[in-house]
């Protein structure tokens, strides 16, 4: 659901806060940096909350100018108004939890307790503004009257909505329920995120290993990195394991000692489930409770159709019926897989039972032996740096962006790279940050965020975005340079995807531009660039070898495509099963007795899913539902991935993975960000409506 102080990215006139003693704060002044980025490297933790307070306190201001306006309402004085207010909001909060998120501590933790409160307040002051919803109500009513064009129609109607979905036209009582509701559940998600990055990054975890032969079998750049992290954490000789992806799959890929694999699978899917201070059970139950009386506020029976409401979907049953259709051919390639990887099993440990943590290990032997395709044997074509190049070559072919690298930006941590993007004509597009390694601060994962978004102001200037890719990809070692796993360049590939959807938009308003499209959605133009990773010709222009610069073999390439359909059932399946479990937790109408573990197995024994795969993400650890927004969400993927492939298809249908005028429909589309409604845009693009057939035979399911 929209919140209006969320609504847009303008630069403020910040006159009042001379008169506030933050004049030195560069949170509130307009930086004098390349671009107008933030000043990164002078804001410090004391900032921030100066900042948020005099940043809502503008935004108050402005809001109570729109109210007070004796003019009657129109589209400019009200609706335009509400777009263009909370810019200063907009700025701190592009700065802080993007920090927070990628490079945070206990400090800025704690400055998130008590922001998110003033948050939440702030935003149902304006949502339950019964002064402010009648100025925009009353141009909603009359939008058909005003000559509104369709972007402006789409505002009125958008900025109707997020007042009305989120408590606008509810009585009093219930707006006073629904204002604490929201700052519990904004406490709630903080703590939840928190209790995650705690606990993966937790003493408790940590497994060091003494002796080298419990490592067999483990790649030496894998080792090397976990000696190295052995060495920061004060334990030279020895080698580091986490729950961090990036230290334990390669011990579950490739480690013989099946113990050590059973330990580390089980450190990161336990997370926050040991009735600790880091467990998140209670925290679930509550959010349940919170959302569910939310969604019967609104006179829904259960938050997913509270929620699915804006989305393409509409609601839990199209959903459902659209999960289960992918699902049932998922699960029987899944069991397919498991039959043939039981039988590897059985040469090395007869009467023995195929468990989760022997999955990958035995998946990566099939691969070798069904393929010869050995993930360390890419992994030195696959240096950061030039499957970097090779998403921004894609861009270049696809729209004719260029990207120039730009040295002494300011910066959050000196891990981070910035890239100025060109079109053909070195006209600006953005400004793009990139931060891929892990480190203690940084929540799991990889993800694209706005720091400013694109808008085009009253007189025509159009402000260009600065956005960024974060991700947690293997750290450079002494002896090797980041080097990724095909797993990982997709990742890379799908949140440049999501980039490039913020770098090109051509909106207005600040609350239509981007990626603020329905979530279902939103994952089409990331999922789209996966689609290139591995195509032959992209592989060539990026694929070296770090050491001899030779270009990717053509027998290697062979090796990847005819592998690109191995182990879909169970890459399907880890997939849709979260999905799933995430509509199962959003459909209950009650919580009362929810028992999180309890709910979580009876969920995948209805689903029928196969004991050898453990679901994606376990629900105590399950950042997308509980802390990102995601909620009833998760589907998206899936739903997208219906999408990408019916649009990587019609480039396929050309003979031309760039296809000129079909890349110049698929630019139009992203520039459009949420200004016209999401299935009118893609049958724009496609002319017809995506056939599901592309997925499934993508993935093996089909011939």
């Amino acid at each position: 659901m929209k919140k209006i102080i969320l609504l847009g990215v303008i630069a403020m006139s910040l006159l009042a806060c001379s008169k506030t003693g933050n004049e030195s704060n560069p949170l509130l002044n307009q930086p004098n940096t390349p671009y107008g980025v933030p000043a990164f490297d002078q804001v410090k933790n004391e900032h921030y909350l100066p900042a948020f307070e005099e940043a809502i306190r503008q935004n108050k201001a402005e809001i109570e100018a729109i109210v007070s306006n004796e003019a009657e309402p129109t589209f400019d004085n009200t609706i335009v108004a509400l777009d263009r207010a909370g810019g200063l909001l907009d700025r701190v909060s592009g700065v802080f939890f993007n920090v927070l998120e990628a490079d945070g501590n206990d400090e800025m933790n704690a400055i998130a307790e008590k922001v998110s409160p003033m948050l939440s307040e702030l935003s149902d002051g304006i949502i339950l503004n019964e002064a402010l919803f009648k100025r925009v109500k009353f141009v909603y009513d009359q939008r058909n009257q005003l000559g509104l064009n369709p972007e402006q129609m789409r505002l009125v109607t958008e900025t109707y909505k997020s007042f009305a979905d989120n408590g606008a036209n509810l009585p009093e009582d219930k707006k006073e329920r629904l204002k604490e509701i929201n700052q519990e559940l904004g406490l709630l998600s903080l703590k939840f995120g928190n209790n995650v990055v705690a606990e993966t990054n937790s003493d408790a975890v940590k497994r060091f290993i003494t002796d080298e032969a419990q490592l067999a079998g483990l790649p030496e750049s894998a080792k090397a990195a976990a000696a190295e992290e052995a060495a920061a954490a004060g334990h030279p000789g020895e080698w580091l394991f986490t729950p961090k992806r990036t230290s334990f799959t390669p011990v579950l890929q490739y480690c013989e000692n099946r113990e050590l694999r059973k330990q580390l699978l089980m450190d990161y899917t336990t997370r926050c489930n040991h009735d600790n201070e880091n467990d998140n059970k209670a925290v679930i139950v509550r959010e349940m409770e919170l959302r569910i009386e939310k969604a019967k506020l609104f006179g829904y029976d259960n938050p997913a159709d509270y929620i699915l409401a804006d989305c393409m979907a509409k609601n839990h049953q199209t959903v459902d019926a659209f999960l289960a259709s992918v699902w049932a051919p998922s699960l029987e390639a899944a069991k397919r897989e498991a039959a043939a990887l039981q039988e590897l099993l059985e040469q090395d440990l007869p009467g023995e039972k195929l468990q989760p943590w022997d999955w990958w290990y035995y998946a990566e032997k099939l691969r070798k032996a069904k393929y010869a395709l050995d993930e360390e044997e890419l992994k030195p074509y696959f240096e950061l740096n030039n499957v970097r190049k090779g998403a921004f070559g894609v861009a270049t072919k696809l729209y004719g962006l260029q990207f120039e690298p730009l040295k002494n930006m300011p910066v959050y941590n000196k891990e981070v790279e910035v890239f100025k993007v060109t079109d053909a004509a070195g006209e600006l597009i953005g400004i793009l940050y990139t931060d891929y390694f892990p480190r203690a601060g940084k929540r799991p994962g990889a993800w694209m965020n706005n720091i400013m978004s694109q808008y085009i102001d009253a007189e025509g200037v159009d402000h260009r975005p600065v956005i960024i890719n974060v991700g947690n990809f293997n750290k450079p070692t002494a002896g090797n340079p980041s080097l990724l796993s095909m797993d990982d360049v997709e990742t890379l590939f799908h949140e440049f995807g999501h980039a490039l959807h913020g770098l090109l938009s051509k909106a207005h308003y600040k609350s239509l531009s981007g990626t603020n499209t329905p979530r279902d959605f939103v994952e089409l133009p990331s999922q789209f660039m996966e689609n290139y990773a591995y195509e032959p010709e992209v592989l060539k222009t990026y694929a070296f070898h770090y050491q001899t610069g030779e270009v990717i073999p053509d027998s290697l390439i062979a090796k990847i495509n005819a592998a690109g359909k191995f182990n879909q059932g169970f890459v399907q399946t880890e997939l849709l099963s979260a999905s799933i479990l995430d509509m199962d937790f959003h459909e209950l109408t009650t919580a009362e007795g929810l028992d999180v573990n309890a709910f979580e197995q009876a969920s995948l024994e209805k689903m029928g899913m196969i004991p050898e795969i453990i679901v994606r993400y376990r629900p105590t650890f399950y950042n997308h539902i509980f802390t990102t927004g995601y909620e009833a969400g998760y589907y998206s993927y899936t739903w997208a991935a219906v999408l990408d492939a019916d649009a990587f298809a019609a480039f396929k249908e050309t003979g031309n993975l760039f296809e000129p005028e079909t890349a110049k429909r698929f630019r139009h589309l992203l520039e459009q960000g949420g200004t016209r409604d999401a299935q009118e845009l893609y049958l724009e693009f496609r002319g017809k409506e995506a056939d599901p057939q592309h997925l499934l035979r993508r993935n093996g399911f089909i011939e």
